[in-house]
């Protein structure tokens, strides 16, 4: 599915709202065989079977106890508000090869992933928001449940996926501490944040950004933190044996080298920065799932119920 889902979006014509509606179908289509079953309701009471209803909810084992018909009455969950924080800096317009089936830069796949994310939420009904952010760029939306905010957030996160797909806005940060703070005196309490970042803005001032998410978590609100990479090029340096000049797409600088002799270097340094991001999670409470552009979207989704199923039940 993952495949055919790459392919379907470069095409021209593409609607991300039905691409969204078919990754959470086939996600949802495949809950019976997974431990998330029965994740919408859970069980509340029994009450006594009417003549002519249907028999899905029956209690069977209650009857072979009784032998009386008993029919099973669930609850919904309780509805949750969610908000989707998508990191616009330079750094996820990488990479900036023309676009293949799997290879989308890190903003597109975030843009995809929360479409799907909030095709997800409003199907359960539970409440929305998109927050977009960069140093020029702040747009956010209300929370909301209605499917006409979905239909917003969705054409506004199409209309991102294409622009993408142009040039890279080049030497532009993140400013995500900023970001949220404000977020966490805006959002109600107890709310889920959903963040898609690279977090190469924690490498220079982790302080800033970890306080920031503390903030967060000081009003109660949950966190699930997708570190985008692309892992076969950004951890693993995997480049053709040649040299580059590497520029750093938020700041301009250059630098020439071969990848080959840097390589073993690059992959400790890069393996020590994601030990240090995974170690202050660990102590602030917050979940980090590593969300590779080359698995798709299947491991978001999961990760979502995930979370949902442990606090918000």
């Amino acid at each position: 599915m993952t495949e055919d889902f790459y392919r379907q979006i470069t095409e021209p014509f593409a609607s991300l709202e039905l691409l969204a509606a078919q990754v959470v179908e086939g996600f949802i289509t495949g809950l019976h065989k997974s431990p998330f079953h029965g994740f919408s309701v859970e069980f509340a009471e029994h009450r006594q079977y009417n003549e002519g209803e249907s028999v899905r909810h029956v209690d069977w084992k209650l009857y072979g106890r009784t032998d009386r018909l008993y029919v099973k009455k669930y609850q919904e969950e309780t509805n949750l508000r969610c908000l989707l924080l998508i990191d616009g800096s330079s750094s996820m317009y990488f990479p900036t090869a023309p676009r293949t089936e799997k290879n989308l830069n890190k903003l597109g796949f975030s843009l995809c992933s929360a479409a799907v994310l909030a095709t997800m939420l409003v199907r359960q009904r539970d409440a929305v928001g998109l927050h977009f952010f960069s140093e020029n760029d702040k747009f956010q939306t209300d929370v909301k449940s209605s499917h006409t905010h979905l239909k917003y957030l969705l054409a506004e996160l199409e209309s991102r996926f294409r622009k993408s797909f142009s040039a890279p806005v080049l030497n532009v940060g993140s400013d995500m501490a900023e970001t949220l703070h404000l977020a966490a005196e805006r959002i109600h309490k107890r709310s889920l944040i959903v963040l898609f970042t690279d977090m190469f803005d924690g490498q220079e001032n982790p302080e800033a950004l970890f306080g920031a998410l503390q903030h967060l978590k000081y009003r109660k609100n949950e966190i699930i933190l997708f570190q985008v990479t692309d892992r076969e090029r950004e951890a693993g340096l995997d480049f053709s044996a040649r040299n580059y000049c590497l520029v750093d797409m938020e700041s301009g600088k250059e630098i020439k080298l071969s990848p080959a002799q840097y390589k073993e270097t690059y992959k400790e340094k890069y393996a020590a920065f994601r030990q240090e991001i995974k170690n202050r999670c660990n102590r602030y409470g917050i979940d980090l799932v590593e969300a590779d552009t080359g698995e798709g979207f299947i491991p978001v989704l999961q990760a979502y119920m995930a979370k949902r199923r442990r606090v918000f039940r």
